[in-house]
C-alpha cells in the first residue's frame, strides 16, 4: 500500500441490485478461506493475536532464499509473477502480435510486441556481456571532458533525458494548490544511499560498507585499488555534505513544506552558482512563471558546496552516478555486484531472484501497461471489475457512517470531510483509456535492440512525455501502477484510490470465501486506501485535491493529538537490536489501517444487516473471521538486515506489527475476542486512538 504524491463512486444500492437479479446461478462453493492449519491455538488471541493467527505458519515457513521476507504479499507475488512469465512466453512463442501505425502511417510494434522486445533484451546477457562497460563510456568519457562549473551545468542539463545526473532535477507533476494543472518542480538529485544512512551513527557500519562498494566499482571502470580508496572516500564525504541539510524523511511527509514557489529569478537568488535559466531552457522549459522548488535549505546547501568544491571531486561524484545508475543494466557481473550491495549487504538476501523474475520486474517498471494488455486479457475479464463494486461501495458506506458518529469533530469539519469521501475517484482493476506507446522506440534483438538502448529510449521517452505536460491540463485517467501490480495506492492530488487487479486475488479477496473474509482482507486495503485520504498528509488536500486547509482549528488540534497518541504506541516497540519502529514516520500508514479496519468493518456489518448472518464456520463468527482475516494477509517472516532497513527507510511499519497493533484500538475486536484487562492485547478505553 503506499502513497503517489505524483472511484467513480457508486451507491451500494445500484450494485446490490446488479448482484440481486442473478437469482438464476448456483451459489458459489466456499473455500476455507482461513487456514486453521497455520494458527497456533496454544496461544490466545487476548495474549498475541499474531501468533494465534498465524504462529503454525511462522514456524514452518522458510523465507525462500532469493527473498528478503516472506508473507501474504510476496506469496501473490510470487504466483502473479509466475502468471505473467507464462504469458509472456506465449506471446514470445506465439509471435503473432498485430501491427499498428503511427500519426505518419508508418508500421510500428504494437505496445505488447515492445513488452516482448524489452523483455528479450534484458535476457540476452551473451549480448549485454559482450558489450560489458562499452554502453556507458559515452556518458563517462563526456564527465572526463569537464573543466570547469559550467560544464557541470551543461553536462546535467544535457543527461536531464537520460534519468539525470545528481544534483538537482526538474520535474513535472500536479501543482499541489492547483491539482487540475501541470506544473514544474525543481528537487534534489539522489545518492546512492537514503539520508539517513549518513547521518544516523546507528547505522555507520552500512555507510562504511557502502564506500568499499564504491571502491570496489570505481576499480571495476579503470581505478587502481588505491586511487579507488581515495576516490570512495571524497565520494561519501561529498554525497554527505549533500544528504546532511536535505529535509528529513519525518519533514517530507508535510508536503506543505515541499511547496516553496519561486520565480527564476528568486531561484537564482536561492542558488546563483547554477545559471538557472539556461538549464531551463536547455531541457526545454521555453518560459515559466514559477517553479516550485520541494527543499529550499538543500539548493542553498548544495549552492555553497559546487562553488567551493574542487571541481574534480564534482567529477567524482558526477562518474559514480553514471556508473551506479547503469549497473543493473550492463553485464551480468557489474549486474550481480549492484545485488551483492544493495541486496545482499543491505537486505540481507541470500540469492538473486531467477533471471527471468529480474527481467520482468526490470519491464514492468519500464512499460508495464504495455504488458498490462496482455495480463489483463488473460486473468481479468471486464465482468470481474463488477465484482469488486459491492464492497468498495459498502467499505465507502461504513467509511462515512464512521464520519457521521466521530465524537471528536465538529458539525463543519464533518460537512468538508464528507464532501471529500464524496468526490473520492476509484479505480479497478486496469485503465479505462491504456498509456499511448507510439512514440516509443523499443527495438527487438532482431533489429539490432539491447537493453541498455532500450532502457535509455524508455528515460528519455518518459521525461519527454512530462516535459510535454508543463502548464497544461491534467489527464486524471492516467494510472500510477500497471494491471500486474501486487499493491494499492492513494493519489492526493487527483483524490483517487487505485486498486490493480493482480491485488484482487487471495488471500486478498476470493469470490468463493465467505463475505467476513473478503471484508477483512481486501475490503480493509480498500478501507486503508480510504483512509489515506484522511491521514495526517493527505488530510492536508481537498476533494479536487488541492493542497487546502478544509479543518477548524480545534479539530486540527484534536487531530494531532489522536496521531500523537498512535506514533507513541509504535515508536515504543523495540522491534531489533534497540531499534526502536519510527512512529512518526510511519504515522500515514498506521493511520490507513487503523481506518481501514474500522471502515471495513462496518462495510462488513452494512452487508450483514442486508444479506443476513451466516453461521458459524470453523466456530467463528463472521466478526472473528474478519479480525483473523486482517491478521492473516499481515503474516510475516523478515530477514534481520531486511527487518533493520524498512525501519530505516520504509513508511509501513512491519507486517508484525500491522497485524495486531491496529486491533488494539478497535473496540469490535474487544467484543469479538473478549479481551479484558489483564490481557496483552488490552488497552484502556481511554488510550485507545480513535480517528475515524
Amino acid at each position: 500500500m503506499k502513497t503517489i504524491h505524483k472511484m467513480l463512486f457508486t451507491t451500494a444500492v445500484a450494485s446490490l441490485g446488479v448482484v440481486a437479479c442473478k437469482t438464476d446461478k448456483k451459489p458459489e462453493e466456499k473455500v476455507q478461506a482461513i487456514v486453521l492449519e497455520n494458527m497456533d491455538t496454544s496461544v490466545q488471541p487476548t495474549d498475541d493475536f499474531f501468533r494465534y493467527v498465524n504462529g503454525s505458519w511462522v514456524d514452518k515457513t522458510e523465507i525462500p532464499a532469493d527473498e528478503t521476507s516472506w508473507g501474504g504479499f510476496n506469496q501473490l507475488r510470487k504466483t502473479t509473477t509466475k502468471d505473467v512469465l507464462t504469458i509472456l512466453n506465449k506471446a514470445i512463442k506465439e509471435g503473432n502480435f498485430e501491427k499498428i501505425k503511427d500519426a505518419e502511417g508508418n508500421e510500428i510494434d504494437s505496445d505488447q510486441e515492445k513488452a516482448v522486445n524489452y523483455y528479450e533484451t534484458i535476457m540476452d546477457t551473451v549480448a549485454r556481456n559482450k558489450a560489458g562497460k562499452a554502453p556507458v563510456q559515452p556518458f563517462l568519457q563526456k564527465i572526463e571532458e569537464i573543466k570547469n562549473l559550467n560544464d557541470v551545468q551543461t553536462y546535467i542539463t544535457n543527461m536531464a533525458p537520460y534519468g539525470g545526473a545528481g544534483f538537482y532535477g526538474f520535474g513535472v507533476f500536479n501543482d499541489l494548490k492547483n491539482s487540475s494543472m501541470n506544473a514544474g518542480y525543481m528537487g534534489a538529485g539522489g545518492l546512492g544511499l537514503s539520508r539517513d544512512y549518513y547521518v544516523d551513527e546507528k547505522v555507520k557500519d552500512k555507510l562504511e560498507k557502502y564506500e568499499v562498494f564504491v571502491a570496489n566499482m570505481l576499480q571495476e571502470f579503470g581505478d587502481d585499488e588505491a586511487t579507488a580508496k581515495k576516490n570512495a572516500a571524497t565520494i561519501v564525504a561529498f554525497e554527505k555534505s549533500l544528504a546532511e541539510p536535505m529535509m528529513t524523511k519525518e519533514e517530507r511527509r508535510d508536503t506543505r513544506k515541499m511547496y516553496n514557489p519561486m520565480t527564476v529569478a528568486e531561484l537564482s537568488e536561492l542558488a546563483p552558482a547554477i545559471d538557472w535559466q539556461a538549464h531551463l531552457e536547455g531541457i526545454g522549459v521555453e518560459s515559466i512563471e514559477k517553479v516550485i522548488v520541494t527543499d529550499p535549505k538543500y539548493f542553498k546547501a548544495m549552492n555553497e558546496v559546487l562553488k567551493n568544491a574542487p571541481i574534480e571531486d564534482v567529477k567524482l561524484v558526477l562518474r559514480w552516478n553514471a556508473i551506479n545508475n547503469s549497473l543493473g543494466l550492463l553485464s551480468t557481473d557489474l549486474e550481480k555486484a549492484n545485488w551483492e550491495f544493495y541486496s545482499k549487504e543491505m537486505r540481507g538476501a541470500k540469492q538473486q531472484k531467477p533471471r527471468n523474475e529480474r527481467a520482468l520486474a526490470n519491464l514492468n517498471g519500464a512499460i508495464g501497461e504495455a504488458l498490462g494488455k496482455l495480463y489483463v486479457d488473460e486473468k481479468f475479464p471486464p465482468e470481474a471489475k463488477q465484482k469488486a463494486k459491492e464492497m468498495i461501495d459498502n467499505v465507502m458506506l461504513g467509511f462515512e457512517k464512521r464520519i457521521a458518529q466521530l465524537p471528536w469533530m465538529s458539525a463543519e469539519t464533518k460537512e468538508k470531510a464528507l464532501e471529500k469521501l464524496h468526490k473520492l475517484t476509484v479505480k479497478i482493476a486496469y485503465p479505462d483509456k491504456w498509456k499511448d506507446y507510439t512514440t516509443l522506440q523499443v527495438k527487438g534483438l532482431e533489429d539490432g535492440g539491447t537493453y541498455f538502448d532500450n532502457a535509455v529510449n524508455v528515460r528519455k521517452w518518459n521525461f519527454e512525455k512530462d516535459m510535454a505536460k508543463l502548464g497544461k491540463e491534467v489527464d486524471r485517467t492516467e494510472w500510477g501502477m500497471s494491471p500486474q501490480t501486487v499493491n494499492a495506492y492513494f493519489n492526493p492530488v487527483n483524490n483517487e484510490i487505485v486498486f490493480p487487479a493482480a491485488i484482487l486475488q487471495p488471500p486478498f479477496y476470493n469470490y468463493k470465501a465467505d463475505e467476513a473474509v473478503n471484508y477483512g482482507g481486501i475490503g480493509a486495503v480498500i478501507g486503508h486506501e480510504i483512509s489515506h485520504s484522511f491521514d495526517d498528509s493527505g488530510a492536508r488536500f481537498d476533494g479536487d485535491g488541492n493542497l487546502k486547509n478544509w479543518w477548524t482549528e480545534e479539530d486540527s488540534e484534536k487531530f494531532k493529538e489522536a496521531g500523537s497518541k498512535l506514533i507513541k504506541q509504535f515508536s515504543d516497540i523495540v522491534a531489533i537490536d534497540s531499534m526502536n519502529l519510527n512512529g512518526e514516520f510511519t504515522l500515514g500508514e498506521n493511520i490507513g489501517d487503523l481506518g481501514g479496519v474500522q471502515a471495513a468493518y462496518e462495510g462488513l456489518q452494512i452487508f450483514l444487516e442486508k444479506n443476513g448472518r451466516p453461521e458459524n464456520i470453523d466456530g467463528y463468527t463472521p466478526e472473528q473471521r474478519f479480525f483473523l482475516s486482517w491478521a492473516t494477509i499481515w503474516r510475516t517472516k523478515v530477514r534481520d538486515e531486511a527487518l533493520k532497513n524498512q525501519i530505516m527507510t520504509d513508511p509501513h511499519a512491519p507486517g508484525k506489527y500491522r497485524a495486531y497493533m491496529p486491533l488494539k484500538n478497535v473496540d469490535a475486536f474487544y467484543e469479538a475476542f473478549d479481551v479484558k484487562e489483564g490481557d496483552n492485547m488490552y488497552l484502556k478505553p481511554e488510550d485507545r486512538v480513535r480517528i475515524w
